[in-house]
């Protein structure tokens, strides 16, 4: 009989638990750690007893900028020159560690949609069907590094632009990755590139 009642009151407590579950309440919910959620945050133009001059809006340091903000050679920050167009190399010495760097930026940022690669399969075109640029084709592989560092900062068709979510010196880097990837693609088909 006590085996009987042991799992009768295991049924009724899962149906209990599975029937609150579904009630709503007007208390709010119970929370371990709340200082995650109902953190103290100071709205701009407010005044504040913690500054000196007693307002939320710091004055900036004179003669700062904000980090990645310097904008000294435009051609490096852009992927082209006004006088000249898009640059014909990455603008600094392409090394193993850079294009490992570029690698690992690539699986990151870039392998989703166009795989790891480069050639469009990817777990987007598995999943939905959706179409991506296979990066070897001949089409891309004649972008000059400029177009393809601003392809990759402003987006081209449903990709977005990487500007805020890669560091200029990390879409070089791709850059150079991907020139690695469509030389040795271009070398499986006889050694020569477009």
């Amino acid at each position: 009989m006590k085996p009987v009642l042991g799992v009768l009151a295991l049924l009724l407590l899962a149906i209990g638990s599975v029937w609150l579950r579904g009630c709503h309440s007007s208390r709010p919910p119970i929370h371990l750690n709340p200082n995650m959620d109902r953190q103290p945050q100071y709205l701009p133009q407010r005044e504040s007893r913690f500054f000196a001059n007693g307002s939320v809006d710091q004055p900036r340091v004179p003669g700062t900028l904000a980090r990645g903000r310097l904008r000294e050679d435009e051609s490096y920050t852009a992927g082209k020159s006004f006088w000249s167009g898009y640059l014909q190399q990455v603008p600094f010495a392409v090394t193993d560690d850079v294009v490992d760097r570029g690698h690992q930026r690539f699986d990151i940022f870039c392998a989703p949609c166009h795989g790891t690669a480069g050639n469009g399969v990817s777990p987007l075109t598995l999943r939905t069907g959706l179409t991506t640029a296979n990066l070897l084709e001949p089409k891309f592989a004649a972008y000059r590094p400029g177009k393809l560092f601003e392809v990759i900062t402003k987006g081209s068709g449903l990709m977005p632009g990487y500007r805020e979510s890669i560091g200029v010196d990390d879409r070089w880097m791709i850059v150079a990755y991907l020139d690695r990837l469509q030389q040795s693609a271009s070398a499986g088909d006889g050694g020569h590139r477009p």
